[in-house]
């Protein structure tokens, strides 16, 4: 449940900071500044953006890194109890065929015909 947790909170940050960048073009365009100042700050946010990106990258990077370590400790979990389960069903199959061999293999007692004689 905490993988989860780890998973929306990459999500998150991710969000976060595209959300943060629209908001601060937006918030400049209806900003009531001249357009020369305007310019200047977009042209700054604009410059901003490929740190903005690269942050974003690395972050969903790191999440993608804890999915994939995620799935593979899974895989691993699930091809083990496999692995136990098919050699538990194996040593079954040996006792049964065991006990039928030693079922039909042992003498029966054999009834005495008493009408001979």
């Amino acid at each position: 449940m905490s993988e989860n947790r780890s998973g929306s909170g990459g999500l998150f940050v991710g969000g976060l900071l595209v959300g943060a960048a629209v908001g601060t073009v937006v918030g400049l365009l209806f900003a009531p500044k001249p357009g020369r100042e305007t310019r200047q700050l977009l042209k700054k946010s604009a410059d901003a953006l490929p740190e903005l990106a690269e942050d974003l990258s690395a972050s969903m990077q790191l999440q993608a890194d804890r999915l994939s370590g995620t799935a593979l400790r899974n895989w691993d979990d699930t091809l083990m109890r496999l692995r136990e389960a098919l050699a538990a069903g194996i040593e079954a199959s040996q006792r049964q065929r065991e006990l039928e061999q030693q079922a039909t293999s042992s003498p029966e007692p054999k009834a005495q015909d008493s009408s001979i004689g």
